[in-house]
């Protein structure tokens, strides 16, 4: 067994297609479908079903998969840790942020790609319960999101700040007054919204519930893309967060504040604390604390 299988079998599951696969990780499809065959073989079990394209993974595949996937990140690790011995600081930071939060994650990669040339990124959307469970398994470096469910015990945190909300309309399709919207006005347009799971939506449909409203959302998705689609076609209107320059976009759109509109919990950026922790996480949270910390009160 050697690490290259292991990539071979993690873009498996990434392009989910063995000519993909292949051209990801820059061999011939033979070539991996041989050595994922010989994988087979050392391990005594069959990891894919095979028929005339790819079909998944059988039950001991997705298991062998995720510790693929954490030997992975542990190989890229000791190499990022044998760098930082040396004084570099290369490697991919794996970063998971949830969609639509009041931060512009390009704040933080952008000095740190100013900083340390050599370094990737490798950015994911998810939710918060995702990003934490897999900021757990090693398979996320970085997470970026609200704190009601992170446990200080078990995660390093810088606290960021809370996420205030605003109404995203296309001009063409929708007239509002200048100023503050009051919730009672944002329940009574059509609005599209993030899936049930996300925490920005949750805390939308708690301030609703909390003025004894309800909506019927025209349009759910897990994409902001697709909600800003929408948006632009005049299907509905989209709680975003503020100061994000969604408005700019496009010369259409335009954006009204929401008032005593924000999510429940702040937003913040975690890190692990058990090990193996990787330099590169930890030098960037170091960064971070740098970059973002409040300056102490006078208090």
């Amino acid at each position: 067994m050697d690490i290259k299988q292991l990539k071979f079998l993690i873009a498996l599951d990434q392009t989910r297609h063995f000519g993909k696969a292949a051209e990801l990780c820059h061999v011939t499809q033979p070539t991996l479908s041989t050595r994922i065959s010989g994988l087979e073989e050392e391990l005594e079990l069959q990891l894919v079903k095979r028929g005339h394209r790819f079909e998944g993974f059988t039950e001991a595949g997705e298991r062998i998969l995720a510790w693929a996937k954490t030997l992975l990140a542990a190989h890229d690790g000791l190499q990022a840790e044998a760098a930082n011995c040396r004084g570099q600081l290369v490697g991919n930071l794996r970063l998971g942020m949830v969609p639509l939060a009041s931060f512009d994650p390009m704040t933080l990669l952008k000095p740190l790609a100013e900083r340390y040339p050599e370094l990737r990124f490798e950015l994911s959307s998810l939710s918060s319960e995702q990003i934490l469970d897999d900021l757990q398994r090693n398979h996320l470096d970085l997470g970026l999101c609200y704190l009601d469910q992170a446990d200080p015990a078990h995660f390093e945190v810088l606290q960021l700040s809370d996420t205030t909300m605003e109404l995203l309309f296309d001009s063409r399709y929708f007239q509002f007054a200048p100023g503050e919207l009051s919730w009672s006005e944002v329940s009574t347009v059509p609005l599209g919204m993030l899936s049930k799971t996300m925490h920005f939506r949750q805390s939308i449909v708690a301030m609703l519930r909390s003025q004894g409203l309800e909506i019927q959302p025209v349009m759910e998705s897990d994409s902001t893309l697709f909600l800003m689609q929408a948006v632009k076609a005049g299907i509905c209107c989209a709680v975003m967060p503020q100061h994000i320059g969604m408005e700019n976009l496009n010369a259409d759109l335009d954006m009204r504040p929401i008032a005593g509109a924000a999510t429940e919990s702040p937003l913040g950026l975690m890190m692990r604390r058990s090990e193996p922790r990787s330099a590169l996480a930890q030098k960037c949270f170091e960064q971070a604390q740098v970059l973002f910390s409040r300056p102490p009160s006078n208090d």
